[in-house]
């Protein structure tokens, strides 16, 4: 309780300091929860992307369906796949004159069906990658009446890289965003150390250890990065409701994500504090 007291006295010596840090800390993670934002979503966007991976064998004309059949029940048995649809050359006719509409005249003039029957082979999450893509369309051409085998392997590819890209990015700013709390808390205790140095030597003189003198700068800096997660959550939610119902669909983030972020920030402001305070108190102790 003492700590606490102190803690709260600290703050309201200085409420222009608290204010200021609080409100550098909230923007400062804001900023970083826009950025989750639009990483969560784009995320979002690639995993409904990825879903529609698939690897698509051509067969040779003439293929008896049994052959199709056991085919088909080995391909399923692949580690990496979810599912396995047969596609007759009927069927694929069917589909282009469905999907291609201003062709509607050309399809029915046919006399002879060119489209090839296929195997139309889905992968499971986890499977999704260039490396198992390609190993099941390997597999798939070691069938002698399979004539080519098709999975868009640019376009896998590019895929898998973006969503790395976009890995690398949210470590690289929240690392950035982080380190700017740090030093934003850390120089507001540091201030407040310096403006009590009087009475934490005489603390010091009468035998206070320093983890009773640190607490209340602890609780300090953890009041002030609860605080400016609540703003930047705010903020974050504020924008969020904006966007979503002005012009864009957007959507939210995992309450975890909250949760984890505002408990992030708060244990964050300690930590920073107690850095501070620590490199603080050795140096009058030293005077």
């Amino acid at each position: 309780m003492r700590a606490l007291r102190e803690a709260m006295a600290s703050l309201r010596r200085a409420p222009l300091l608290g204010v200021l840090s609080m409100t550098s800390i909230g923007f400062s993670l804001f900023i970083l929860g826009l950025f989750g934002l639009t990483a969560y979503n784009i995320d979002l966007a690639l995993s409904h992307v990825e879903e529609q991976v698939q690897v698509v064998a051509y067969l040779r004309d003439g293929t008896g369906e049994s052959r199709v059949d056991v085919a088909r029940k080995e391909v399923v048995s692949f580690p990496e796949v979810s599912g396995v649809r047969y596609i007759s050359k009927v069927e694929a006719l069917h589909d282009a004159s469905q999907e291609l509409t201003e062709f509607s005249d050309v399809f029915s003039n046919l006399e002879v069906n060119p489209l090839p029957a296929s195997l139309e082979v889905s992968l499971k999450p986890g499977y999704r990658n260039p490396d198992a893509v390609r190993r099941v369309a390997e597999r798939l051409r070691s069938y002698d009446f399979v004539d080519d085998v098709r999975y868009g392997r640019d376009w896998v590819e590019r895929i898998f890289s973006l969503r790395r890209i976009a890995g690398a990015a949210s470590l690289i700013l929240g690392g950035a965003f982080a380190l700017v709390a740090v030093m934003l808390v850390g120089t507001a205790v540091r201030m407040a150390i310096l403006a009590r140095s009087e009475e934490i030597a005489i603390m010091q003189t009468i035998g206070a250890t320093e983890g009773y003198i640190r607490r209340p700068y602890l609780l300090e800096g953890l009041m002030t990065g609860l605080a400016g997660g609540l703003l930047a959550f705010g903020l974050t939610w504020g924008t969020w409701r904006l966007v979503d119902a002005s012009f864009l669909k957007v959507s939210w983030m995992p309450d975890v994500w909250i949760v984890a972020g505002i408990a992030g920030a708060a244990l964050l402001g300690m930590l920073s504090a107690g850095r501070a305070v620590r490199k603080e108190l050795r140096g009058l102790y030293d005077l």
